[in-house]
């Protein structure tokens, strides 16, 4: 989804002409808490495949809890969470593709609802569009934003990370950005050195040490007094290795091209290849080929990976206390959806701290030796009740 950004370079302050095709220009309240802003991340990744064709969306609530911070069952701060969401305003104010300007503001959730287990929520119709459109509105990486600890960081990281394919915000008058970062209400920051010494310099620097880019703040002034700022946006080359979701390593997969010529779509192909592993999704590729008439490969793909065609059975052999643990996972996985497995996946991944064990999940996924233990626990977390006994 972030590789749908135009990576084109805008030069000095965003030059007029490439603003209205390439610039974010939708801005979300900055009162948002640190957790409202990652419930609101979140529940936008897992709505985004179908915002142009769904009106509703579901997610598991216990998964949607354990990614933004939550305890899996505290179901009372994710109801004070969704009630902030709905509260709270988007707007936007930018050159439509005819030329004409738009301005427009919505809620940030039309409604939300906890029923079984389950939460279901919308946005109202213009402002799907808007999210949709990534020349508009940039999608955050989760295992990025689970690294901060503040809300004013997460906002200035959020604003800054959609222009990060032109290298620079373009310059924001002060009132914009005390209304970005939620503070636009306080007496206090009305003064530029406590707005610069309280909110920027701590942000920036949590921004540069937490995130995959390096921010820098630029200030311009109308006689004494500071009247605008922007950041300057580069990439952050310690951290890029956070940015597990680009999809870059798994492009590099010999079957990845295989399944791209087939006629799978990149993004298909990327979750098939995590969710299954190269090996089983070479292995059913080959099966698939193999076979005569076949009218829709990719249809018939899609049914042997789901199904499990062309694999041998394997006879069965008595069950280890290991051999059992694992029988659950893979009963648990089988249980979810496919939103809710990509969730759990990302939610595994960003917890692993070693390259070797990252490496281990994507090729192996739920049955990663490497990450045995890990892997028991993170579902023992979510269910419980099924390790039972």
């Amino acid at each position: 989804m972030q590789d749908d950004i135009p990576k084109e370079k805008l030069t000095g302050a965003l030059k007029r002409g490439s603003v209205k095709k390439h610039v974010a220009a939708i801005h979300v309240s900055g009162k948002l808490s640190l957790l409202q802003r990652k419930l609101s991340n979140v529940l936008l990744l897992n709505a985004y495949d179908r915002l142009g064709s769904a009106q509703m969306f579901e997610m598991d609530a216990r998964t949607l809890c354990m990614m933004v911070g939550y305890n899996s069952n505290d179901f009372d701060t994710l109801k004070a969470s969704l009630r902030g969401l709905a509260e709270t305003v988007a707007e936007w104010d930018m050159l439509g593709a005819d030329g004409a300007q738009e301005w427009g503001v919505s809620s940030l959730l039309s409604y939300a609802k906890l029923k079984g287990g389950v939460c279901e929520y919308a946005y109202s119709p213009a402002l799907a569009e808007k999210l949709a459109d990534p020349k508009v509105f940039a999608l955050i990486n989760l295992n990025i934003q689970r690294r901060f600890t503040s809300g004013h960081a997460l906002a200035l990281y959020e604003n800054c990370y959609r222009f990060h394919r032109t290298g620079s915000t373009g310059w924001w008058p002060l009132d914009t950005f005390r209304r970005l970062m939620g503070v636009e209400d306080s007496a206090y920051y009305q003064s530029f050195k406590h707005l610069n010494a309280k909110i920027i310099k701590p942000a920036v620097a949590e921004v540069n040490k937490s995130s995959n880019i390096i921010v820098t703040p630029e200030t311009r002034k109308r006689g004494r007094a500071v009247t605008d700022i922007r950041f300057v946006i580069e990439p952050n080359p310690q951290l890029a290795i956070l940015d597990l979701d680009d999809g870059t390593g798994l492009r590099r997969a010999p079957v990845y091209d295989r399944l791209r010529a087939m006629g799978v779509s990149d993004r298909l192909a990327r979750q098939w290849i995590t969710q299954h592993g190269e090996v089983v999704v070479a292995q059913k590729l080959a099966y698939v080929e193999g076979q005569d008439d076949v009218r829709s490969p990719v249809g018939y793909l899609t049914a042997a990976l789901k199904d499990d065609y062309g694999l041998a059975a394997k006879p069965e052999a008595p069950k280890s206390a290991r051999a059992q643990v694992l029988a659950v996972v893979q009963e648990l996985v089988k249980s979810r959806s496919p939103t809710q497995r990509d969730a759990d996946k990302r939610l595994f991944m960003s917890s692993l701290t070693e390259n070797a064990a990252r490496d281990d999940f994507e090729k192996h996924g739920w049955m990663s030796a490497l990450n045995r233990a890990e892997i028991e626990q993170f579902w023992r977390d979510l269910f419980p009740e099924a390790f039972d006994g």
